[in-house]
């Protein structure tokens, strides 16, 4: 079983490879369901890791449907990824009528020159899965992360388990969304999925005895080494 591990900091990055890892994708502001994370950091992980580093491309919280603007930005950080040596970037685009928006997605695979492309969870927002898994195919992507459509992979276990047996291993279909170390396990045996995508994170604080102000909160996400530890151990 193949586990990638969703980052926000370089010191959570080498935890998680010390403790089983195999992939990191590294982003900022998990609470806003992740944005594309600083060039500093992204040149650091690279260079700090043995495992692959995919990189999360999105310019701004909120939907997945673009302005123009925002996909020259995408396009600019794809570049960068590539130029600093990632290994793969995390992409997606929708249109208005909630379908992959085609034309941004082939321009961002294009300017990915040769990266591992995984599409994200807009994948989760399109109206027709089957036909966006079809999609993605055609245009060369490695792999689709999805909850299955719902709030955590666990609900949407019989899509996500639908998909695998469409893709008939010309895609990765890998699971993600409220996946721990109770539902591993099982989430594999009922959907057949080979690789899955977690956090495993808690939250943790500056070592600082000042309180928070309103705005600027002391705690962040960091890497839950107990529950990575429980996982690891569960795959041996």
């Amino acid at each position: 079983m193949f586990l990638e591990i969703c980052i926000t900091h370089l010191p959570a990055a080498i935890t998680a490879q010390r403790l089983g890892a195999r992939r990191i994708e590294l982003c900022s502001a998990l609470d806003a369901g992740g944005v594309t994370p600083s060039a500093g950091l992204i040149r650091q992980a690279v260079a700090a890791l043995d495992i692959p580093v995919m990189v999360l491309i999105r310019p701004r919280e909120g939907d997945f449907i673009y302005t123009p603007v925002e996909v020259e930005a995408m396009l600019d950080d794809i570049r960068f990824c590539h130029s600093a040596g990632a290994h793969g970037v995390v992409i997606g685009a929708l249109n208005a009528n909630f379908e992959l928006d085609m034309p941004v997605m082939a321009k961002m695979v294009e300017a990915a020159n040769g990266l591992e492309i995984c599409c994200h969870r807009a994948f989760d927002f399109v109206q027709n899965p089957e036909k966006a898994l079809e999609q993605l195919i055609a245009l060369g992507v490695d792999r689709i992360l999805t909850s299955g459509g719902a709030p955590s992979a666990w609900q949407g276990l019989t899509l996500i388990r639908q998909l695998v047996e469409q893709a008939t291993g010309r895609i990765s279909i890998m699971p993600g969304g409220g996946i721990n170390s109770s539902n591993l396990t099982a989430l594999a045996e009922a959907t057949g999925a080979k690789e899955f995508h977690l956090s495993a994170k808690k939250r943790t604080t500056t070592p600082s005895n000042k309180e928070g102000l309103a705005g600027l909160d002391f705690e962040y996400w960091t890497v839950d080494e107990a529950e990575l530890t429980t996982i690891a151990r569960n795959l041996h």
